[in-house]
């Protein structure tokens, strides 16, 4: 009987007043929330820096779900508040384009994205709003609050992303830092190859030159912002963990410079200056 009432007021509630995501969020709150969050935000990536965008003519015939976007990562919440103006822009039907902020009007409400539970309770009030607009928390077991730390894996986390992508698209960065060049952590392979989701690759760029860590306040203005959307691909289920993860490491375009040692390598001088 609730699946039938489900789908009924799916059918007849277009702007979500009654309907929940499967976190319990109001879908018709959401859609204020993520309309008012891009107003507020528009003229930074149009006026203030230029965005450049590719590739959203790879998005436009994706399924309503199951659909999980992966990204390099430059800064907490800038980069995913351009994915949002993006996607909010490709249900309108504009191409590489979020010139027009008419799509704020009624945004995309079925967007999720993956991010740390300590930075978006310890990052304050916007982070905290911005959180209820589609962020799906997870506890890292390799950092907190800016350290390494070794902790029990959040064995929760699969079950979240699923229950994302079982609603609508995901966005999540597979380095779990912003850090570059780090390496892609193995809960991306696993999260793969237990949901089997429409992956897209994404690759960003000038977000860490414009913006702070966080995102949030504005480093240095004129900069261009470049988003390209790859094909969409499925992977191979017989494929194992570490094979997905090098795949993924390719199509982030986030090769080590001087291999991997150079970046075990500045790892290693940045905990030793932080603790002298």
């Amino acid at each position: 009987m609730k699946s039938i009432l489900r789908k009924f007021l799916k059918m007849v509630d277009v702007f979500g007043f009654f309907e929940r995501d499967p976190f319990g969020n109001l879908v018709f709150t959401k859609r204020i929330l993520i309309g008012t969050l891009g107003s507020l935000t528009w003229a930074r990536y149009m006026w203030t820096n230029k965005t450049v965008i590719k590739g959203t003519e790879h998005l436009e015939k994706l399924p309503e779900n199951g659909v999980l976007f992966l990204s390099n990562h430059q800064t907490y919440f800038a980069d995913v508040i351009c994915f949002y103006h993006i996607f909010c822009s490709v249900k309108w039907g504009f191409r590489n384009w979020i010139g027009l902020p008419i799509y704020l009007l009624a945004p995309r409400a079925r967007m999720y994205y993956v991010a740390a539970s300590e930075t978006m309770k310890d990052s304050g009030l916007v982070p905290r709003i911005f959180a209820q607009a589609g962020g799906i928390t997870i506890n890292r077991s390799w950092r907190a609050k800016g350290h390494d730390v070794k902790r029990e894996v959040d064995k929760s986390a699969g079950d979240k992303i699923g229950k994302g992508l079982s609603d609508g698209w995901v966005v999540s960065f597979p380095q779990g830092t912003t850090s570059p060049y780090a390496p892609v952590r193995k809960g991306t392979g696993h999260l793969i190859k237990e949901h089997q989701p429409i992956v897209v690759p994404v690759v960003i760029n000038g977000f860490r030159r414009a913006f702070d860590k966080k995102g949030l306040l504005l480093k240095k203005r004129g900069t261009t912002l470049s988003v390209t959307f790859k094909e969409p691909m499925r992977f191979d289920p017989s494929l194992s963990v570490e094979e997905i993860i090098t795949h993924v490491e390719a199509f982030l375009e986030q090769d080590y410079p001087e291999g991997k040692q150079w970046y075990v390598k500045k790892q290693a001088e940045k905990t030793e200056s932080s603790g002298t």
